[in-house]
Order: structure tokens, then sequence, then C-alpha cells
């Protein structure tokens, strides 16, 4: 194995991976990553940390954080999941992808190791391993890591952190977290540790229980970021910004807060980031409200973050997004309600261990749609996705592809429509 394409078909096809095959690719335990951590000598014990979990947010809140470290000079690690392109968007430092040799370096020397060990990790179990052994190598200050599923059991979760950070609680991947909010949170609640604070992005009469215990359990603190920070409205500005006006406490706090990230979802993740900075400030670390205000304008540039309410072309306008579960879709729903519009074009695909009906139930009936697949195993037949979609009153054509999905909705729409990209993260990567 010599080469990054020969290490990618190894990672891809010879390991368990669950953006492709879904639950048969979760592990219920932490077992196979205490033992790689311990076949690299505890990488993740040499640099500060960030831990993000979440329903929906995690990856924005946690390219955010990372970018606001950037501008206070901190060399900044950061781990994210899924990749939209390319398999090195899971790494970086200082918003580099990890190299390609690193990670063909990595990966014979897992191999060598592993003759002894004979351990069977999943793709994420490697993942997670290589990333805090490069984070070591490129002697980061501190690593922003995003959770990949759930938080008790997730891979990410041998860390003990500087602060936890919960975004919010909706449903999601209820057949492996619980079929409840309570559940789902409790799963979540797995990455709180004794005496590492807490930011809970979204307070709710239905979860608040659940981190409250956990965090009486662990003796330490818990703030919900909502209660302290609010949003009163976002608006675009000339430079094709979002601009928010953040109160803290009731009284105005960031007025014109600008991000690069259009996204109208952000104005409930920019409360979690907030509170999370005060907390780091609190613990010693030196982010400035100009620091906050240039990471947070600049969080596109300095991550290379992407999928995420992104333009990807006009005349028509084309939209992509990676909302994906009932929480994420509704917000997309209600941005694309807020855009001028001639005709609504929309491109969907999604996988089968979503709730399907739910998801179409929240879809806009006035649109065009375009039915399609993702090239994974998980990815829902666009005629089975169609028929279900005409019980809701969504009419359009089936697609084997999504490259034909996409260039056929160019084709029909006019200059002065709407082209949206979504319904599974995996569609919106293979239009990236």
């Amino acid at each position: 194995m010599q080469t990054f394409q020969e290490v990618l078909d190894f990672l891809y096809s010879q390991l368990p991976m669950f953006q492709r095959t879904g639950p048969a690719a979760y592990k219920d335990n932490l077992d196979n990553t205490i033992r790689l951590d311990c076949m690299f000598g505890h990488p993740h014990r040499s640099f500060k940390t960030v831990h993000v979990a979440g329903t929906n947010g995690k990856g924005s809140v946690s390219h955010m954080l990372a970018s606001v470290f950037q501008e206070a000079g901190y060399k900044t690690g950061l781990y994210t999941s899924p990749h939209l392109k390319d398999f090195r968007e899971r790494i970086k430092v200082n918003g580099e992808m990890i190299p390609e040799e690193v990670v063909v370096q990595f990966t014979k020397l897992y191999l060598e190791k592993n003759e002894k060990e004979a351990l069977e990790p999943s793709f994420f179990e490697l993942t997670v391993s290589m990333a805090f052994d490069y984070f070591r190598t490129m002697q980061v200050d501190v690593a922003v890591i995003e959770v990949g599923l759930g938080g008790r059991l997730d891979s990410t979760n041998i860390i003990t952190p500087e602060v936890s950070v919960v975004t919010n609680i909706s449903f999601d991947h209820m057949s492996l977290l619980g079929n409840t909010l309570p559940k789902i949170a409790a799963e979540k609640a797995g990455i709180i540790k004794k005496g590492i604070p807490v930011v809970v992005g979204e307070s709710s009469p239905e979860t608040n229980f659940v981190f409250e215990q956990v965090a009486e359990k662990v003796k330490t603190s818990l703030v919900y970021a909502d209660r302290e920070y609010q949003s009163d409205y976002s608006m675009l500005t000339t430079g094709g910004k979002q601009s928010l006006n953040i109160r803290k406490n009731g009284n105005l706090f960031y007025p014109d807060l600008q991000l690069d990230l259009l996204g109208i979802y952000q104005r409930y993740n920019v409360p979690t980031v907030l509170k999370t900075i005060d907390i780091l400030n609190e613990r010693g670390w030196n982010l400035s409200e100009s620091v906050v205000r240039s990471g947070l304008l600049h969080t596109i540039r300095n991550t290379g973050l992407m999928g995420r309410w992104q333009i990807i072309g006009n005349n028509p306008l084309t939209i992509c997004d990676t909302g994906h579960n009932p929480a994420g879709i509704k917000i997309v729903v209600e941005q694309i309600n807020q855009t001028a519009y001639k005709n609504l074009h929309l491109i969907i695909g999604m996988v089968n261990d979503k709730d399907q009906d739910e998801v179409l139930s929240l879809l806009p009936s006035n649109a065009i749609y375009y039915f399609t697949k993702a090239s994974i195993p998980r990815a829902a037949d666009p005629e089975v996705l169609a028929g279900k979609a005409a019980r809701f009153g969504l009419m359009g054509n089936c697609y084997a592809t999504v490259q034909e999905a996409f260039s056929a909705a160019l084709v029909h729409a006019d200059k002065n429509d709407l082209v949206f990209v979504g319904g599974s993260t995996f569609i919106v990567a293979e239009v990236l």
C-alpha cells in the first residue's frame, strides 16, 4: 500500500463505515478506540481540546470555534465528519487538510502495529486515531473535536476537553440513540466529564433535566447559551455577509456581528459559540471581541467549511445545504421561503435509515422535484422516495444519478428560478 488512492480504497472498502453502510458499522463500546489510543501512545493527551456534540449545528459550531482560535493566533486542529469532497477535510490544522503522504504513512504504521494486536476497527475509529496522532505531530495548541454520532460511545469521547458543548437535541439516528428526546439527550450528555464545564446551546423542557442530572452527578457546571445570548434577527449585508444583532441578558452586546456563513440557522449556533468562548476565556484563553468578530466573519476562509446554505451558482440561483433531519430541513425550508424566485427546483435524495415521511411532510409542494440517489449503499431508491413524496403532493421525475438530476434541473430552470440541492449530505457531496 504505497499511494493515497490505495489507502483510501483500504479505508473505504476494508473497514466498516457508517456513512456508507449505516448502523452495521456502529460500535457499542470504546474498546477499539482505547486500544488504538494505547497503540499510538495516547496522542490526545498532548493538546487541549473542545468537544462538540449535538443533533444539528455541531459542524458549524466546530468550524466557527476553530476560526476564532486561529484568529487569536493559536495553532488549531479541527476534526469533523463526514467529508464532502476529500477525505482529508476531516482532519485540518489551521484550515489546511492533512497531507496525503501523512495519511499514507499513518495507515502503513497502523497495519504494521496491528499485525500483533489484530484489532478490527471501524473507519471512524481509525480516522479519529489518525487525527489525534497528526495533531500531536503538528503540536497544535488546541483541537476542536466534533462528535461523529451520539456522544457517550463515540470514538472521540476519550478526550478530557476544556469545555463540553452540546448544540441541541432533536430526532435523528433513533435506531441507535433512542426514540425519545430524553434518550437521545442522554447519549449526547455522555461527553460530559467530571469538573469540565458544559455549554448546552438550546434549552428544552423535554431534555434539560437529563443534562442537569448528569452535570450534578459528575459535579460540574452547566449553562444554556440561549438563556444568555439571543439573536434579534439576521439580514444579508450589501457585501454578501449575514449580519446578526446579538443580545446578552437582554442588552445589545454584539451589534452587527457579521458571518460569512449564510444559513439563517446560524442565529441559533452563534449564541452557542459565544457562550463557549466566555467559558474558555474564564479558563485562561485569550479570545477578545475583535478576535471573535474576525473569526466569525472569516469562518469559510479559515476552515474551508462547505455545504451550509452554500451558493454554488447564479442565474439560476443554485444553493446546497446538508440539512437532512426534520429539525434541519424545517429551517432550510424557512430560508427557501424567504428567498425570491420565480420557480423552485428541488433536487433531493435521502438515506434509508432516516425518517423520510417526516422530512417529506416538511418540503414545499410548489416545487418541481428531481428525485435521485447518492452512490452509497444506504441511499434510498428514488422511485420509492418519489412514491412516498407523492402522498404529500410533491411531484417530479426520478434520476439514476445525482449528476443527471442536477443537469436536468439546470436545463429546466429559468435564470430567475431557484435550484436547491439537499436532503442528504451525500447528495450535496456529489454536486460539489
